[in-house]
């Protein structure tokens, strides 16, 4: 047997956090690691550094836990660089290994092969912690300190940098370091709590805004509502917190109609975990109950989009568990539970009515679909009107989509997320341009046959932009792209194809192709489907129109 090296080190680090997947791109700068992986786990080859990143975040959303990604130096991890942002606004634990050059070299500027100027500093820039391997010895304990940064809250992607003379020094397994304990989660001050408990009680017409920071607080959150009787309003960070089939739930709503009345109506507002981004606040103009209370991980969030009258600094779970057990008010009025209801039936027969045939394409999905599978939605027109609203998720580990907004993510959270858990079915939503973005991921799909179903959204190029352009100028830029024929696209990766060309044909090629114990291409022709009702365009403010 061989003395082992960095790639059994690494290996054995990812054992230890329950991780049996990584995706990445092989290199002469990462390949002991690579070559470890494949042996002992399951090393995924992805034709993209992005995607690599974009399936290990997507694993650990959908595990609930830490994924991995492995990357070359230099261009290797520039690639990378764009899904590192998207996991650094997600919060979600990443372990983004990187190759190096020899350490003798580094920092010299001598030109050698994927060098680059100041790795380090572009890693930090893109990720919660950023670390270089410098010793052998101490290879263990930098891997696990940055395993423990990323899954430490809020988290976020934690960046290693390793040389590769560095990674085959031998390595004495036996003798590596334990790894870190999480640091200390805060907990909210006992006089804030009663506080904001007291204010809580004299509410009568309650709301709750739930975003990602309250995803793993589910339980504690129903017990809150239970005691208060209040609506749950969602970013989209926060679907599935509790299931959109709970009649409590209005969900991603706010920005809309329905959601501003609602919102001008409650007397109090508690906010967990969310940071009110300007997509989903009108760009800030949405108006806020007076009464707000205000809990969050994160102390800089307290009071920085909203005045927050009542600031908790705290895990969501314990905080919201520690104000329901100080609550001693009568709860909400006489009829404001019949009034979130109406205003839940309200908002989302109003999305109906505007996306016209499109809402047969989301009932399909959701009929097709058991009550727990992972839905990833790329950024587009499908995904940005009704995919983040209207199609009801139960779970938050099964709401995937590019916090972000980054286009082209879609597809490799879809690969990630379907090989964490191979039992239940993944579905992609995405459109013909994100798909573009990284179209040779196709390949991967082809290769790895996860149980995934791909819906296309095609409309011939950037529908949202083209609708943008249409509604405020005189001639359309750089919307309007080529688009293949995905039928021949896909038998030329053998991928099996279904196309929906009518609203009528959705609920039996969807049914057919989740069936599908392996992948499909699924294209949604939206020209012969026919337009929405009213056009979507972002709400995004563009000056001087």
């Amino acid at each position: 047997m061989s003395t082992p090296n960095g790639g059994d080190l690494l290996v054995r680090v990812l054992r230890e956090l329950g991780v049996d997947t990584v995706f990445g791109i092989v290199s002469v700068h990462n390949l002991p690691l690579v070559e470890a992986v494949a042996r002992d786990l399951r090393f995924v080859p992805v034709r993209h550094e992005a995607t690599a990143v974009s399936a290990a975040d997507a694993y650990g959303r959908a595990r609930g836990t830490v994924g991995c990604a492995l990357t070359s130096t230099g261009t290797g991890a520039g690639n990378a660089a764009g899904s590192l942002i998207e996991a650094l606004s997600a919060q979600t634990a990443v372990l983004h290994v990187t190759g190096q050059i020899d350490s003798p070299y580094l920092g010299q500027g001598r030109g050698f092969i994927h060098e680059t100027k100041d790795q380090p500093g572009m890693l930090a820039a893109v990720s919660h912690h950023a670390a270089t391997v410098t010793d052998a010895a101490d290879a263990g304990r930098v891997l696990r300190t940055a395993a423990a940064a990323a899954l430490t809250a809020p988290g976020g992607p934690a960046s290693v940098e390793w040389p590769i003379d560095l990674q085959y020094a031998p390595q004495d397994l036996a003798a590596a370091p334990a790894r870190p304990e999480p640091a200390p989660v805060p907990q909210a001050d006992a006089d804030a709590l009663d506080r904001a408990a007291a204010l809580i009680s004299r509410a009568r017409r309650p709301l709750v805004w739930a975003g990602g920071g309250a995803r793993l607080a589910g339980a504690e959150l129903g017990a809150l509502l239970d005691a208060t009787g209040a609506g749950v309003l969602t970013s989209n960070s926060g679907r599935g917190t509790l299931p959109e089939d709970d009649p409590r739930v209005l969900g991603n709503f706010a920005n809309g109609p329905t959601g501003r009345a609602l919102l001008a109506e409650a007397d109090l507002l508690i906010s967990v975990g969310t940071h009110f981004r300007s997509n989903e606040t009108g760009g800030y103009t949405l108006p806020l109950p007076a009464t707000h209370v205000q809990i969050d991980l994160d102390a800089a969030a307290l009071g920085r989009v909203h005045p927050a009258t009542a600031a908790l600094h705290g895990e969501a779970a314990a905080t919201l568990a520690a104000l329901t057990a100080r609550l001693d008010g009568a709860g909400a009025e006489e009829g404001w539970a019949a009034r979130l209801t109406a205003a839940r039936d309200g908002a989302r027969a109003a999305l109906r009515e505007s996306i016209g045939p499109h809402a047969a394409v989301c009932d399909a999905i959701r009929a097709a679909l058991p009550r727990r599978a992972v839905v990833a939605r790329d950024v587009t027109i499908a995904s940005s009107s009704w995919g983040n609203r209207l199609l009801e998720l139960y779970d938050p580990r099964d709401n995937l989509f590019p916090r972000g907004g980054g286009i082209g993510q879609g597809l490799g959270m879809g690969i990630g997320a379907a090989l964490a858990d191979p039992s239940r079915p993944t579905l992609v939503m995405a459109g013909d341009g994100g798909l573009a973005v990284h179209l040779g991921e196709l390949l991967t799909v082809a290769q790895e046959r996860p149980r995934l179903t791909l819906v296309v959204f095609n409309d011939g190029g950037y529908g949202v932009l083209r609708n943008m352009q249409d509604a405020h100028f005189d001639r359309r830029s750089g919307v309007d792209l080529t688009t293949p024929d995905f039928a021949a696209l896909a038998a030329a990766v053998h991928l099996p194809y279904a196309r929906i060309g009518a609203a009528d044909e959705a609920h039996q090629v969807l049914a057919e192709a989740v069936a599908s114990d392996g992948p499909v291409l699924v294209e949604v022709d939206l020209a012969a489907l026919g337009p929405m009702k009213s056009p979507f365009t972002p709400p995004v403010s563009l000056p001087g129109t």
